[in-house]
């Protein structure tokens, strides 16, 4: 009875595994998040606040998930050629960012890989626009998908998990921007 229980139990579980890897064999190649805010201050100031990873500290939602967080800045003070290294708590990992294109109040562009809890390279950008009484700013990340990340994406999609952020780090910009 026993081992027609547990065979019972193993078949499920075969089941429920080969299901979920199904599932993941659809999903998407890559992945494309993106959030949008308002902002009541120029262009400049928005932009200044993302393309000098100095200022970062103000408005990263990550920067508060470890106050230990170690930070090593390198390469240009700000722009084209900026990088930001960084190695924290399980809650931030490791990773370093490179700003690879910067049109002043207008679009920055990041290369970001992460190191630890796993490896990943995307590409992040920022668009400024300007509106009547501000700017218009676009927080978009893009990359490939690899299959770890398909199977993590049948439980929770990237675009819920990593919005939610943006939409934190976006508000922070605002607050910090309309000073």
């Amino acid at each position: 009875m026993l081992k027609k229980v547990l065979l019972g139990v193993g078949g499920v579980l075969v089941l429920a595994i080969l299901v979920v890897l199904g599932l993941a064999a659809t999903k998407p190649a890559t992945f494309h998040v993106e959030r949008s805010a308002t902002i009541s201050a120029p262009p400049s100031v928005v932009f200044a606040n993302l393309e000098d990873f100095h200022q970062w500290a103000a408005w990263s939602p990550w920067e508060k998930l470890d106050p230990a967080m170690q930070k090593t800045f390198g390469g240009a003070p700000k722009g084209v050629g900026a990088t930001y290294a960084w190695r924290g708590n399980g809650d931030v990992g490791e990773g370093n960012m490179t700003v690879t294109e910067s049109r002043p109040s207008e679009h920055v562009a990041i290369r970001l890989e992460f190191l630890k809890p796993f490896a990943a390279t995307n590409t992040t950008t920022y668009s400024v626009k300007p509106t009547a009484g501000g700017s218009e700013i676009t927080w978009a990340m893009e990359g490939p998908n690899s299959f770890m990340g398909k199977v993590m994406s049948v439980f929770v999609d990237m675009d819920t998990m990593v919005g939610k952020d943006f939409e934190l780090g976006l508000s922070n910009l605002k607050r910090l921007s309309e000073r």
